[in-house]
């Protein structure tokens, strides 16, 4: 009797510990849905939507991986495929349009990565380094970038910290006024 009862309780707690690890497992998927979706959401809020992906200009990839890190090839202020924000800061440009086209551009970071890799499955931002044409008594950049790093702070919360490097350039191809390169650890 002893046996059978003994037999009856590791059976008991057997079961109890599968019902446990299945509730567990199926619970998951759950809660990682609500967390991947929020930079959906926060782009709702913000009323933006990711743009077409842009294609290379040149003999390359706009996402290269190495390891768990992904490189995002430059991005410029394209929205579904016209050229935006054209021309110098300070000239034909104001600071507050640079902020926007700065902002389009990480828009389109997030759409390659969307496209290419799924913004689900990236561990954070590490990293992005920004460019621009401007006039000789134009010194607005940090404001300009902003513009990335605000967008991806907001849409991407704790994954969306990184640092930057922001460099002033003689010229971007196509006359762009701006460009954003990026990098991402992967989960």
């Amino acid at each position: 009797m002893k046996r059978i009862k003994a037999s009856w309780n590791t059976l008991v707690i057997a079961f109890g510990t599968i019902l446990v690890v299945c509730i567990i497992a199926f619970d998951k998927p759950k809660t990682k849905e609500i967390v991947e979706n929020k930079w959906r959401d926060k782009l709702v809020e913000m009323n933006l939507v990711l743009p077409e992906v842009s294609v290379p200009g040149g003999s390359y990839s706009s996402v290269n991986i190495r390891g768990k890190i992904a490189y995002i090839a430059i991005q410029f202020p394209i929205l579904n495929g016209d050229f935006k924000f054209q021309g110098k800061l300070g000239k034909d440009l104001t600071t507050k349009q640079g902020y926007e086209a700065m902002k389009l551009c990480a828009l389109n970071v997030l759409s390659q990565i969307e496209d290419k890799i799924g913004i689900d499955n990236i561990n954070g931002l590490n990293h992005i380094e920004a460019y621009y044409v401007a006039t000789d008594d134009w010194d607005d950049a940090p404001i300009v970038v902003n513009g990335a790093s605000d967008l991806f702070s907001t849409v991407l919360g704790e994954k969306g910290k990184h640092s930057r490097t922001i460099l002033g350039v003689h010229n971007l191809p196509r006359n762009f006024s701006v460009g954003l390169t990026t990098s991402f650890t992967l989960d």
